[in-house]
């Protein structure tokens, strides 16, 4: 344990995994989703794929802990269910293709993915079909897939998810209980798959530390009424991550 966490300490980059974790907790605890895209866009240009998705994973999990009690409460966790039984089954399928692929494609298309996700947010692109239970595990599954190939499982969902007249706060409670859900299955498959990265995951518990810190931060922050203002600003800040990762600034 001692030589994985010189190793995890010795990680180029880590400062800016570090800050990107903490902005990502901020983020979530606020909103309830986002942390993904912005933790991968950095993770991606300084670690290998599988490490990256690993890293996230053991940050993660810890963060939203402090507002699970609520998301039950203000949730649907039934509806949940049903989008983690769909990521279940496409996430193996979705790692399977990031093991096959180099670190510097990985990047690219993080940023690539990461990019046009933000800009279908910033347009307002919604989809405004009826969310049936047969569409729901579909969406999750799409989110698993996306999850397992670039560790963000949540754009489906939320573009989906988004569109119902369900209340703001039911939203934001369900996208904290299917990303934690889906971060809870990631482990297993890894396993399963042999590509659980050691170094990568105590990583991932040291950032662990600032990300429950951070969500903490976040769901104080929480306000219907600013919902839109912050939404401005994770924007941003999800653009910034996207620079930041981008292969070009690799030595």
């Amino acid at each position: 344990m001692p030589d994985l966490i010189r190793e995890a300490l010795a990680t180029p980059g880590l400062g800016w995994l570090m800050a990107a974790v903490f902005v990502a907790g901020l983020v979530r605890g606020f909103a309830g989703f986002g942390s993904a895209m912005i933790i991968m866009s950095v993770a991606s240009s300084v670690l290998s794929p599988i490490a990256a998705l690993t890293f996230l994973v053991l940050a993660e999990i810890p963060g939203p802990l402090p507002n699970l009690p609520a998301a039950l409460r203000d949730g649907r966790p039934r509806d949940a269910g049903r989008m983690l039984i769909g990521a279940a089954l496409l996430l193996p399928v979705g790692l399977w293709f990031a093991s096959t692929i180099d670190a510097e494609t990985f990047s690219w298309m993080i940023s690539g993915v990461v990019s046009l996700l933000l800009g279908l947010s910033i347009w307002g692109w919604r989809f405004h079909g009826h969310l049936s239970r047969p569409l729901t595990v579909a969406v999750g599954g799409l989110g698993g897939f996306l999850g397992g190939i670039a560790g963000i499982p949540g754009p489906p969902v939320i573009m989906f998810y988004i569109s119902s007249a369900l209340p703001a706060m039911v939203i934001r409670a369900n996208l904290l209980l299917y990303l934690l859900g889906i971060d809870l299955v990631f482990i297993p498959v890894l396993l399963a798959l042999g590509e659980f990265q050691p170094a990568a995951a105590v990583l991932g518990l040291i950032a662990a530390v600032p990300n429950v810190i951070a969500n903490m931060l976040g769901a104080r922050l929480f306000n219907p009424q600013s919902e839109a203002r912050f939404r401005s600003i994770a924007y941003v800040v999800i653009a910034m991550s996207v620079v930041v990762g981008l292969p070009l600034w690799r030595g």
